[in-house]
């Protein structure tokens, strides 16, 4: 409800209101609240204090509120101040103020339950004694790898542990260290978040439900593939604005960070998981400002790595001592995959055929060593849908239609001569 609560320096809290009223023109009290994301109290405070300043001054009124403008002395401040860093808007959160708020909604204390877990996987089809290694480690909020052959639900499986999260966290818009600015809150990592208002119907004003410098909203999720470099996880300086973009595993505060396809990207799984011990092992993820000032930001990320290989074959020991948990994703049994096809046949509503399924099992997969995986059973009935769909036949399975899809699964090798 005060400037001095909010832990930002005055002066700075004031330079971003008059940036904000001279790139914004904003004039009201009510505008001034919503657009820096503050209290009414602390709306009014910057405004006195820059008023005795003689940086703003009053023109008028707009029913119950004055209207108030920069004055020349404010104009000149606030292009000094714009020279200095680009941003206005929201104040933002001292960094030791966020450390705070962290532990506050850690990761670690989210306490997954057994039903909470295997609800998240219902729609998968887990192999027996998987979900007994997973839930531990996930409440743990230490570092997991799930490794094992392609297709078979690494990714849905790392998808399925950030449903079971479930519940909601305060996430930052912008942070402040050292008078710079880094933007955290990113709708595409952290959804539709939900801002405080005030009710209506109450009896009395009694301000915001919650600091709305901060968001509500899931716990965030990134999901990374092949394309991510090491300087994805470092922090991001856009000249133009002088202010920074937070690294990947930052905006994953509170929430899981998925790497999936390890042992894809451009850069070695060694150096990558390097990058990680650090954090992982001590809580405190150290960045670099453009001036090479380094500093501590919270680390309280569950981390999930995903990769095809054997981990001896891209971790040297030290490494994998430093992961906690390692779980084998292993290619589904039999009975398992008969369970898979009759679970994607009938959610994409293509009726399963015993004949069909037979021919399958007897004809085609000794063909390729009876070597199952999760990911045929709606690549095959996707095919024949499609097929079905283009000759205007009904969605029904035939042996027909499962011996051409299944060409387009296993597609033979051949020698073409020039």
């Amino acid at each position: 409800m005060t400037v001095a609560a909010t832990g930002l320096n005055t002066v700075f809290a004031r330079d971003i209101l008059i940036k904000t009223m001279f790139r914004k023109n904003v004039s009201l009290p009510s505008e001034v609240e919503s657009n820096l994301c503050c209290s009414s109290p602390i709306a009014l405070e910057l405004i006195e204090f820059a008023r005795s300043q003689n940086l703003i001054e009053v023109v008028g009124r707009e029913g119950t509120e004055l209207r108030y403008q920069l004055t020349d002395s404010g104009k000149a401040r606030a292009l000094d101040a714009l020279g200095q860093s680009e941003y206005f808007g929201a104040l933002p959160i001292p960094l030791d103020h966020y450390k705070e708020q962290v532990k506050l909604q850690s990761v670690s204390d989210v306490g997954i339950t057994q039903s909470a877990l295997e609800g998240s996987m219902g729609h998968l089809i887990i192999p027996d004694g998987l979900l007994t290694q997973l839930g531990p480690a996930v409440n743990s909020g230490k570092s997991i790898l799930m490794y094992g052959p392609p297709g078979n639900g690494k990714s849905s499986i790392s998808n399925g542990i950030r449903d079971a999260l479930g519940d909601k966290i305060f996430v930052p818009k912008v942070l402040e260290y050292s008078g710079q600015i880094i933007s955290v809150y990113d709708p595409i990592v952290h959804g539709e978040g939900q801002e405080s208002s005030t009710d209506p119907n109450s009896l009395r004003r009694t301000g915001l439900q919650f600091d709305n410098r901060y968001v509500l909203c899931k716990r965030p999720s990134v999901i990374t593939g092949g394309e991510l470099t090491l300087s994805m996880l470092e922090l991001n300086y856009n000249a133009n604005s002088k202010t920074y973009q937070a690294p990947l595993q930052l905006k994953a505060t509170g929430g899981v960070f998925i790497v999936d396809d390890l042992g894809r990207q451009a850069e070695p799984p060694q150096a990558l998981i390097n990058r990680w011990i650090v954090p992982m092992e001590g809580g405190d993820d150290i960045l670099s400002l453009q001036s090479g000032e380094k500093f501590l930001v919270p680390f309280d990320t569950l981390v999930i790595f995903s990769t095809n290989f054997h981990p001896a074959e891209i971790f040297d020991g030290a490494a994998l001592r430093r992961i906690y948990y390692k779980v084998l994703v292993d290619r589904p049994s039999r009975d398992e995959m008969i369970q898979i096809y009759a679970l994607v046949a009938k959610a994409m509503k293509m009726p399963l055929d015993e004949q069909v399924l037979i021919h399958l099992f007897s004809k085609l997969y000794p063909q390729v060593d009876n070597t199952y995986a999760a990911y045929h059973a709606p690549f095959l009935v996707t095919q024949m849908k499609s097929i079905c769909d283009y000759e205007g036949r009904p969605h029904k399975m035939e042996i027909d239609l499962i011996e051409r899809a299944w060409a387009n699964l296993f597609v033979a090798e051949s020698v073409v001569e020039h």
